[in-house]
């Protein structure tokens, strides 16, 4: 993973150097991957202007492999890594699965072309519903009808925010945000305030998977779709696709909530880290705020969610958040995260990703086994 910044390096720039070091961590050859994904949403605007990205990585990694490249916006890392999984099934033997993001180039306009594009097109897009005006009607729903409060809300912006102080690849590293300065930020779509929401940078991940046996296994995968138009769907406090896919991981990994040690959940917007702490059955419904009342979800919690910052601290760079959360969560598992490794010597862990307001997830269960 590289730093998450504003540097104005070329999209592929940052997927390179994140894939140099999963080669150099696993010590396998760029010669021995048979196949490659790719996850990333920029170059088709702005600057580079490069659609043909494949043959691109092709010429930069002197190499003629299959290589696929998938898009499912906020969600495509975690969608790119459960695509890698099935070539595995299939049959082959190395899988580098990478992202890298130019999201915020010089002008904001293209940065909120890239974003808007994700939403729903003659609807949401023409009356201006950006994801902080659809989260924000979201959280007023669940408001409404369960007992949280948007003290809640910044707990959790206060509990990323503090992790991403102790890690060296995020946007805040050692750069602390007081809780009263997260409840007072401005507005941004009532009741949401600059704090409830993640931060778009710029950035790269990467990942290698294998059929060869690891330390770490990927003990379940699970993949789920829902609507476009936010609001043409049954449930609006909580995401379905979530809910599925976190089901179907389980049911892979033969374990249950109760026994993941570590996740790292969605958080583009304070809301959806509060909700998700129930579709993913950490919590029962309308009851995910006693977990961040409690500190459970704490770094020195019980179950400490969003240990790298989260996209709240650590930064959003749209496809590589997914990525960036195995990058985590395979860290954690072995013990190799500094001042915030958790002390609970987690056995599984939990990758929580989001494309849209809830329209691609998937949740992968990493389980360290030796």
């Amino acid at each position: 993973m590289t730093r998450f910044d504003y540097s104005q390096k070329p999209w592929w720039r940052f997927a390179y150097e994140a894939a140099m070091e999963a080669l150099k961590d696993s010590q396998v050859k760029i010669s021995d991957i048979d196949a490659i994904v790719l996850a990333a949403i920029s170059s088709a605007a702005g600057g580079e202007h490069q659609t043909h990205k494949v043959s691109l990585l092709s010429d930069l990694f002197k190499t003629n492999v299959p290589i696929i490249e998938v898009s499912s916006v906020c969600g495509g890392g975690g969608v790119a890594f459960w695509t890698g999984l099935q070539l595995l099934k299939s049959g082959y033997k190395n899988v580098l699965v990478l992202a890298g993001e130019k999201v915020v180039e010089n002008t904001s306009e293209v940065t909120i072309d890239y974003i808007l594009s994700a939403a729903e097109r003659i609807i949401e897009q023409t009356e201006g519903m950006l994801f902080p005006v659809q989260n924000a009607l979201l959280w007023q729903q669940y408001m409404a009808k369960y007992e949280a409060t948007m003290d809640d809300l910044s707990l959790i912006a206060f509990k990323n925010h503090q992790n991403a102080t102790l890690n060296p690849k995020a946007y805040y590293f050692q750069r602390p945000i007081a809780l009263e300065k997260i409840k007072n930020s401005e507005i941004v779509a009532s009741p949401l305030r600059l704090f409830d929401c993640s931060l778009s940078v710029n950035g790269g991940a990467a990942a290698i998977i294998s059929r060869e046996k690891t330390d770490i296994r990927v003990a379940g995968a699970g993949f789920a779709t829902d609507y476009i138009l936010t609001f043409g769907r049954q449930e609006l406090t909580h995401f379905n696709a979530s809910q599925k896919a976190a089901q179907k991981a389980f049911k892979e990994a033969a374990i249950s909530p109760q026994d993941i040690n570590i996740a790292e959940v969605h958080d583009a917007f304070t809301s959806v880290e509060l909700f998700s702490y129930e579709d993913l059955g950490f919590a029962q419904i309308g009851k995910g705020a006693e977990l961040i009342r409690s500190g459970k979800v704490n770094l020195d919690g019980q179950l400490p969610i969003n240990t790298s910052g989260g996209l709240k601290a650590k930064g959003h760079p749209i496809s590589v958040t997914g990525l960036a959360q195995i990058y985590e969560i395979t860290n954690q598992l072995r013990g190799k995260c500094g001042e915030r490794q958790v002390k609970n010597n987690p056995k599984f862990g939990l990758c929580h990703n989001i494309g849209g307001a809830g329209g691609s997830v998937t949740v992968h269960i990493l389980e360290k086994i030796s």
